[in-house]
């Protein structure tokens, strides 16, 4: 499912960027340009960054 429209990145792509090391959502729009246009991702991003942290055994992060 996409969540950021704009530069068209999708949950997929977070959860590789965040099994790369990325985990917050600073370093994700640096990585990804995620939430850099519009804004509108910000929530859902957060959501599937936190969903991706878990899966990995990672303690929640402060977004």
């Amino acid at each position: 499912m996409y969540v950021c429209i704009c530069n068209g990145i999708t949950e997929k792509d977070i959860h590789r960027v965040v099994g790369a090391g990325v985990c917050s959502l600073e370093k994700l729009s640096e990585t990804t340009s995620l939430s850099k246009q519009c804004g509108c991702c910000t929530d859902h991003a957060c959501q599937v960054i936190e969903k991706a942290l878990a899966s990995q055994g990672c303690p929640k992060n402060n977004l």
